[in-house]
C-alpha cells in the first residue's frame, strides 16, 4: 500500500470542517459579482478606459475581458439554425517521445468529421497522421517538449479545418476543442521564441483562410475554469488609488466566470460578447482579434457553462453569430445529459491514439531500424520492470 490512508482520512475530515464555511464565503464572492455586472451593465466606455488605464500604468501584462458592444448582463436564446449547415469539427492527440521505450519517437494525430445538416448524408471522418523521429524531435534548444507537440497539434487542426472547408457553400462552422488562443509555454530563449511565433504565423495563415472563406470557426472549452470576466470585475472594484497594488489584489478570489454566469444564463442561452484583453492579443490583428462568450448548454435546473472562443469577424456578423449559436445548442443536445457537441466527441474518437495502435508503432519502426542493420537498444530497465506483470501504477 503506497498511500496513508489514515492521514488522508484524517485531512479530509478537516476538509469537511472547513468546506461549508468556504461555501458561504464564495457565495458571498458569487452574489457581488453579479451585482456588478447589473450596476455597470452598461458602463462600457468607462470599463475600457480603466483597463487601458492599468494596462498603461500599473500591469501591462493584465489578462480580463474586455466589454465590446453589449450589455455586461446580457443574455440571448438560441435561434433556429439554418438548414443544409455544413460542420466540421476537428480534435488531436500526440504520443510523446519517451526515452525509455524500445525506440524514441512522437507522433501528432489530427482528426476532422464533417456533415451536412438535415442532408441525410451520414459524416465522414478524416485523419492525418505525422510521425517525428530523430531530428525530427529536436528544436533549436534542445529536445522537443510536450508543450511544443501540443502546438503543432492545434496547428494542424485549425490548417485542416481550413482545408477541409473549402469547396462548401456557406454557412459553413468549424471548431476544435479548447481556446482558440495559442499558448506561448516557452521561456526567454530567443531560439524558442522564434519557433514558437514560426508556428504561429502558421497558425495565422489559416485564421485568414478561414476569414477569407466566409467560414464561422470557434473554440469550445468545456467546463471552463478561467476567470476573464471576474478580473475584470476586479479591476473595476478597486479604487484607483489601490490600483498600483493590482496585481496581487484578488477581491473575488475563487469565483469563477461559470460559476457567475451559471446563476444568471437560462438553458440554451449566451452571455454577451468580451473581448479577450492579454499580452498576447496584439498577435491577432484586425478580423482575428480574439473574443468570447459563455454558453448554457445545460438544461432547465441543471447548467452546465461552456465558454466558446471566437475571432472578430464572427463577432461582426450577427448572422454568423447566432448560427454558431444555435448550432452548439443543437450539438450538446445530441448527447444527452452530458452535454458536449456531438462532433467534437467524435472527432476526438478518430484522433484519439490508443495503447495497441501506440505499441504497433513502436513495432513499425523497430523493424525498419533492424532490417536497415541499425541496432535496436530495447527498453530502459526502469521500464522493463514497470512492464511486469502484477505491477499497476497511475503513473510514473
Amino acid at each position: 500500500m503506497s498511500l496513508d490512508f489514515q492521514s488522508i482520512r484524517e485531512q479530509v475530515k478537516q476538509l469537511g470542517d472547513t468546506v461549508v464555511l468556504r461555501e458561504r464565503e464564495l457565495r458571498g464572492k458569487r452574489n457581488l459579482a453579479i451585482e456588478l455586472l447589473d450596476k455597470n451593465a452598461d458602463n462600457l466606455e468607462e470599463l475600457r478606459q480603466k483597463v487601458e488605464d492599468v494596462i498603461r500604468n500599473y500591469d501591462a501584462s493584465l489578462r480580463c475581458a474586455l466589454p465590446v458592444e453589449e450589455a455586461l448582463n446580457a443574455s440571448f436564446s438560441p435561434p433556429d439554425p439554418p438548414p443544409g449547415l455544413t460542420l466540421i469539427a476537428a480534435d488531436g492527440s500526440q504520443i510523446n517521445p519517451d526515452r525509455n521505450a524500445e525506440v524514441n519517437y512522437a507522433v501528432v494525430n489530427v482528426g476532422a468529421i464533417q456533415m451536412i445538416s438535415d442532408s441525410g448524408t451520414p459524416p465522414s471522418t478524416t485523419t492525418r497522421s505525422q510521425l517525428l523521429f530523430d531530428e525530427q524531435l529536436y528544436t533549436p534548444t534542445g529536445r522537443r517538449s510536450e508543450a511544443s507537440l501540443a502546438l503543432k497539434r492545434d496547428l494542424n487542426e485549425r490548417q485542416i479545418l481550413a482545408e477541409l472547408a473549402e469547396g462548401f457553400t456557406p454557412p459553413v462552422v468549424t471548431f476544435t476543442d479548447g481556446p482558440m488562443e495559442l499558448w506561448e509555454g516557452i521561456s526567454g530563449n530567443s531560439a524558442e521564441r522564434d519557433d514558437f511565433q514560426e508556428s504561429l504565423n502558421q497558425y495565422l495563415e489559416a485564421l485568414k483562410s478561414l476569414h477569407e472563406q466566409g467560414v464561422i470557426t470557434a473554440g469550445y472549452v468545456d467546463k471552463p475554469g478561467s476567470n476573464l470576466v471576474v478580473r475584470l470585475l476586479e479591476v473595476l472594484m478597486t479604487p484607483q488609488e489601490d490600483l498600483p497594488g493590482i496585481k496581487k489584489l484578488r477581491h473575488l478570489r475563487g469565483i469563477t466566470d461559470a460559476a457567475v454566469f451559471g446563476e444568471m444564463l437560462a438553458a440554451g442561452e449566451r452571455s454577451s460578447v468580451f473581448a479577450i484583453q492579454s499580452q498576447s492579443s496584439k498577435s491577432y490583428p484586425g478580423p482575428l482579434t480574439l473574443h468570447f462568450f459563455y454558453l448554457n448548454v445545460g438544461r432547465a435546473g441543471a447548467p452546465y457553462l461552456a465558454r466558446v472562443e471566437v475571432p472578430a469577424w464572427v463577432v461582426e456578423d450577427q448572422t454568423m453569430l447566432d448560427t454558431l449559436h444555435a448550432s452548439l445548442i443543437n450539438q450538446c443536445r445530441v448527447m444527452g445529459v452530458r452535454p458536449y457537441p456531438y462532433l467534437l466527441h467524435r472527432a476526438h474518437e478518430t484522433a484519439v491514439v490508443r495503447l495497441p495502435e501506440k505499441e504497433q508503432v513502436t513495432a513499425m519502426i523497430a523493424q525498419e531500424l533492424r532490417e536497415r542493420g541499425l541496432q535496436v537498444s530495447g527498453v530502459s530497465s526502469k521500464q522493463f520492470a514497470k512492464n511486469q506483470p502484477g505491477r499497476t501504477r497511475i503513473n510514473g
